[in-house]
């Protein structure tokens, strides 16, 4: 009806590969609509302030000071019998004031942080160029890039790309990816980049998208209490029940010896005003008990330390959603931390390579030089085409006329060095095709590209995990450029070059290609019969201060662990340096892990201080166990989509804010 895809971008006045002009949007914003969400009202103070008084200890004090007044009335009369009464009146009302104050505050304070945080920002063609905008300024007919871990920001249909998943739990609730392509060209906002990359034009923003109309019809969920808020509430429960007890005791007590004295004198039948004044001062006494029993400065004391413990936060740059969580952060007896980008930098080069049979730091121009001597042109040459056909960086002119190299840090780290080598060497002809790409993702662990050479045939470049790509090889490149058999030996010698590298915590990957007559466009990448182009070892250097910070939660009796995707000589030198892993700590592999039973876990898991090779469930996993069978309270740090489960899955979530955890 539409002419497809095509006749689409027609009817929007867009073209793939130039996009919309900028001098249309503000006409396209009139016509379709900004791509904004309609926000729910904010919370009033006076809706804090109902939260406040849900408090079981304050309830409770609520009812004493009511009774309180009752009997002092009766029993002392105007104004004295509203002494004791008005007195946790007043303190409960000054709790409730505070608490509902420090939450409102916080809760503008994160309206503001929620248009920011929600101010992501993607890659559009425009006006012939690719630029970087804020989501709030997309228009229907913009020419979206996504790459694995985006969000889709409008809806739009498919225009062309590679392997692209999309995960559409988020609105339809099934959890397994959808494949998208020319065929199935529908991608809507909301929805999860899981696999793969692709260009698509966008046909619907804001309120006018699916998730828009969705988000319109929700309402805001409940929320657990924490762990001090469940231990105060508990002691007020008992404390309660134990004044309640003692008070209905004694007031049955007095009561008893009061009708036996009556009896024994003037007779049950015969009653008084002062008999009447008597047993409203025996309920007196009754109340009293309670009140006294009941802890009625305890609410004030824990709100005035929270709230001074968000003040001190906030003076640190954390900003804290709720007053209560400062709590549960003084209550964490285990940190799960990420490795890349949270311990350290996440700012990537490459520092060593092994390729040939030659091992060569390559941090000075003269290290260059040597390795430009001893290895051949050809050698160079495939280096080359493999760095820059089989990336998912690229280099971008910006405005000022400044090219910039965009992608994520290890690819950036790569391909740069590919840059630094060209100016030895001069690559052959690289305009190859790529005829099919298999992007990079955590449960894989690698990446692949197939392309069609200039002089006819196919070849494969695999690139990834070390001991993964290793795996895949049985051949390897010699000093001239020829390839040669992976003996047992050569085997071993890479082997020990890719442990040391790790022993000097670097991130090491491997580089290798296959040469193919025929392929299959629908199979995945070979398994095996690859050869080995090079090695390279990444350095991510530490942050400043991780060390002494992690003494301090050590020194607190917090236990930190770390959990990685890296080789686990890289991760157990980056945690010694650190100072995580100790002589008594466990190293392990996400795959031994999760192939552990129960009982052996909960033997395994108290021991482990460093888990690496892990997959995004196996730090879930680690959480949940640790949350489940030892009852601990967990917070975890992540900077990164592959972090989402765990930091959903634990007491507290810690998002770094470099790379997007939404």
């Amino acid at each position: 009806m539409h002419g497809g895809v095509d006749g689409i971008s027609k009817k929007v006045r867009t073209t793939f590969d130039r996009g919309v002009c900028a001098t249309d949007l503000d006409t396209r914003q009139s016509i379709y609509g900004v791509n904004r969400y309609a926000e729910k009202p904010s919370r009033s103070f006076w809706m804090f302030v109902w939260d406040a008084l849900q408090d079981t200890t304050l309830i409770i004090l609520m009812v004493c000071a009511l009774l309180s007044v009752v009997v002092g009335l009766a029993s002392e009369g105007w104004p004295k019998g509203m002494y004791d009464g008005l007195g946790i009146i007043l303190s409960i009302l000054l709790v409730v004031m505070v608490t509902a104050a420090s939450d409102y505050k916080q809760s503008l304070q994160f309206k503001e942080l929620d248009n920011e945080k929600k101010n992501i920002f993607i890659h559009v063609t425009r006006d012939g160029g690719r630029q970087k905008i804020s989501i709030f300024d997309l228009v229907v007919g913009d020419i979206v890039h996504l790459s694995i871990g985006d969000q889709v920001p409008a809806d739009g249909l498919f225009i062309h790309g590679y392997s692209l998943l999309i995960d559409e739990s988020s609105l339809s609730g099934e959890s397994e990816p959808v494949y998208t392509s020319q065929d199935k060209p529908f991608i809507l906002a909301g929805t999860k980049v899981q696999d793969g990359s692709a260009k698509m034009i966008v046909t619907a923003v804001g309120m006018r998208t699916e998730w828009g109309r969705l988000m319109s019809t929700l309402s805001e969920g409940g929320e657990d209490e924490t762990p001090l808020q469940v231990k105060l509430n508990g002691v007020a429960t008992i404390i309660g029940k134990i004044g309640l007890v003692f008070a209905t005791l004694t007031f049955v007590v007095l009561m008893t010896r009061f009708l036996i004295d009556k009896g024994l004198t003037v007779g049950l039948s015969n009653w008084y005003s002062t008999d009447a004044l008597t047993i409203v001062n025996y309920f007196a006494t009754a109340v009293t008990i309670i009140v006294v029993a009941v802890p009625e400065g305890l609410p004030l004391a824990v709100t005035l330390s929270l709230a001074f413990a968000m003040k001190k936060l906030m003076n640190d740059k954390a900003l804290v959603r709720h007053l209560a969580a400062c709590e549960t952060m003084g209550s964490a007896g285990t940190i799960c931390t990420d490795k890349t980008g949270t311990l350290t930098t996440n700012h990537m080069v490459v520092d060593k390579i092994w390729i040939a049979e030659v091992s060569k730091s390559v941090t000075s121009n003269s290290s260059l030089e040597e390795l430009n001597s001893a290895i051949s042109s050809s050698a160079w040459s495939l280096l080359l085409q493999g760095i820059f056909e089989n990336t998912s960086a690229e280099v971008v002119k910006g405005s000022d006329g400044k090219q910039t190299v965009l992608g994520t840090p290890t690819e950036i780290a790569i391909f740069e060095y590919g840059l630094s080598l060209q100016g030895y060497r001069d690559a052959e002809d690289r305009s190859c095709t790529k005829v099919k790409v298999e992007p990079f993702n955590s449960v894989k662990k690698k990446m692949a590209v197939l392309v069609s050479l200039p002089g006819g045939g196919h070849r494969w470049f695999c690139k990834g995990a070390s001991e993964i790509i290793v795996e895949m090889c049985d051949k390897v490149i010699d000093q001239d450029g020829d390839v040669i058999p992976l003996s047992d030996d050569r085997r071993k010698n890479i082997t020990d070059t890719i442990n040391s590298f790790a022993s000097d915590a670097l991130r090491t990957l491997c580089l290798a290609f296959k040469d193919v007559d025929e392929f299959d466009e629908n199979a995945d990448s070979p398994p095996n019969g690859f050869t080995l182009i090079i090695i390279f070892g990444i350095k991510d250097p530490v942050r400043p201060g991780v060390k002494e910070a992690v003494q301090s939660c050590i020194t607190a009796g917090i236990i930190v662990r770390m959990v990685t995707g890296d080789n686990i000589n890289t991760a157990k030198a980056i945690a010694k340096e650190c100072g995580i892993l100790t002589d008594d700590g466990i190293a392990i592999e996400g795959p031994d892990f999760r192939n552990k039973s129960p009982e052996e876990m909960r033997d395994l898991i108290p021991k482990i201080q460093v888990m690496a090779r892990s997959l995004p469930l196996d730090k879930h996993l680690l959480v949940t166990n640790l949350r489940g069978m030892f009852q601990e309270v967990v917070a975890v740090t992540g900077d990164g989509t592959n972090d989402a489960p765990a930091l959903h899955e634990a007491d507290i979530g810690l998002a770094m804010g470099i790379a997007g955890t939404e």
